[in-house]
C-alpha cells in the first residue's frame, strides 16, 4: 500500500504490471497480495516500506497495548469507520481494490488467478498481539485493545450486554508472561466476564475481515479466486487457555473453534481460499515448555477449510531450505486427501511459497 498509493487516490501499479507482463510471456500463473501493512519489523522483513504517509501522519487510528504503546504497522480494526482525510480506513481499502481491478483487468483471471486480501499485520487476519519491538518467544503477548475507539466498542457492547463489569479489557499479563503467570490465562479466560470479552475480542476482528473482503469481492468479480491468511500461533496450543491465539483474536478455547468460525465467515464474505502458516514445523522441533504443536494446529485448520468447502493453501512461516521441512509441508496433502475422501490437487502458486491443496 505504501508504493501503490503514495497520495491520496492517486495509484501507482508500475512495477506490478511489469511484473504481470512478464509473468504472462511466461505462461506463469499470478497470485498478487494486497499488502495494507508495513513491511519491516517482522521475521524475514528485509526492508521497510512504512503505511502511506498520508495516513501515518494521523493520530487515534493505531491499536495500542495495555501501556498505551502504539503500532503503526497496520491502522487499527476498531478505526474502520472512523473518518480521516475525507475518508474511513474502509473506503481507502474498497478504493484501493477497485483501482487495482481497473489497472488489471485484461490480466484478471489469466495470469492473475488469485488475489490475496490483507486483513491485518504481515497481511494476516489478526490482531498485532506479538511484535517484535517488544515480544520474544514464547511469550503470550497482550490484547490490542486499548485504543480510544477500541475502549468505545467494548464499552457500547459491555452496555448493551448490561455487563458493567465487562466495560474494560481484562488485566492479561505482559507481553513476555507464560500462561500461569496470570489470572486471566489461568481461570479468567472460562469466566463468564472472560468469555463475554474473548467474544467480543474475536468478534470485533471477524467483522473487520467480512468488511474487506466484501469490498474485494465486488471490486473483483469472478474472475479470480480470493485468499485470506491466517496466522499459525502454535505456542500454547497444548495448553488449556490458548493464551497466543487469544491475544491474537483467534477464540479457541471454550469449546470454540476459531478456525471453522472464521472459515465460515471468509466463505460468506467472499473468499474461496483459506491459506494458513507453518505448515513447515514439526511438534518435536519446539521447545516443551511452549506447550507448542503446529501439526496439530495444522490439522485442525484444514479440517476447517474442508467442512467450510474452502480450498486450503499453506506456506511456510520461517526460512527454511531443508527437505525435512519441505516434506513436512508436504505431508499435509494426505491429511487434506483424507479430508476430502476424493480427488486432490496441488498447485503450486507464484510467489510466496504458497502451496494450495484443493478438491
Amino acid at each position: 500500500w505504501g508504493i501503490t498509493e503514495p497520495k491520496p487516490k492517486e495509484y501507482s501499479f508500475k512495477a506490478y504490471r511489469q511484473l504481470v507482463r512478464e509473468a504472462k510471456r511466461r505462461r506463469l500463473k499470478v497470485q498478487m497480495v494486497s499488502s495494507f501493512h508495513q513491511c519491516g519489523g517482522n521475521i524475514g522483513d528485509a526492508c521497510y516500506i512504512p503505511l502511506p504517509e498520508f495516513v501515518r501522519k494521523e493520530t487515534d487510528i493505531w491499536y495500542k497495548d495495555a501501556g498505551g504503546k502504539e503500532t503503526q504497522e497496520y491502522i487499527s480494526l476498531f478505526a474502520d469507520d472512523v473518518v480521516v482525510g475525507g475518508r474511513t480506513p474502509l473506503q481507502m481499502y474498497s478504493d484501493w481494490f477497485t483501482a487495482f481491478a481497473a489497472e488489471f483487468a485484461e490480466d484478471l483471471g489469466a495470469p492473475i488467478i488469485e488475489v490475496m486480501v490483507g486483513l491485518g499485520p504481515c497481511g494476516e487476519m489478526r490482531y498485532p498481539a506479538y511484535p517484535l519491538d517488544r515480544w520474544s518467544f514464547p511469550g503470550i503477548g497482550q490484547f490490542q485493545c486499548h485504543d480510544k475507539h477500541a475502549l468505545e466498542s467494548l464499552r457500547g457492547a459491555a452496555q448493551a450486554a448490561g455487563c458493567e463489569d465487562c466495560a474494560s479489557p481484562p488485566a492479561a499479563g505482559n507481553y513476555d508472561d507464560e500462561p500461569k503467570d496470570t489470572d486471566f490465562f489461568t481461570n479468567g479466560y472460562s469466566s463468564e466476564n472472560g468469555r463475554f470479552f474473548l467474544e467480543w475480542y474475536s468478534d470485533s476482528l471477524k467483522k473487520h475481515a467480512v468488511n474487506i473482503l466484501q469490498h474485494a469481492s465486488q471490486a473483483l468479480g469472478k474472475e479470480v479466486k480470493i485468499s485470506a491468511k491466517i496466522s499459525g500461533l502454535h505456542w500454547w496450543y497444548d495448553s488449556n487457555s490458548h493464551a497466543a491465539e487469544l491475544t491474537a483474536g483467534y477464540y479457541n478455547t471454550n469449546e470454540r473453534n476459531a478456525y471453522l468460525e472464521i472459515a465460515n465467515v471468509i466463505r460468506d464474505a467472499g473468499a474461496q481460499v483459506l491459506d494458513f502458516t507453518c505448515l513447515e514445523m514439526r511438534d518435536l522441533e519446539q521447545p516443551a515448555h511452549a506447550r507448542s504443536s503446529p501439526q496439530k494446529l495444522v490439522a485442525q485448520v484444514i479440517q476447517a477449510a474442508k467442512e467450510a468447502g474452502l480450498a486450503f493453501a499453506g506456506e511456510n512461516a520461517l526460512q527454511r531450505y531443508d527437505q525435512r521441512a519441505y516434506e513436512q509441508m508436504l505431508s499435509y496433502k494426505e491429511l487434506r486427501d483424507m479430508t476430502l475422501k476424493g480427488s486432490f490437487r496441488h498447485e503450486a502458486l507464484l510467489v510466496g511459497g504458497c502451496y494450495e491443496f484443493g478438491g
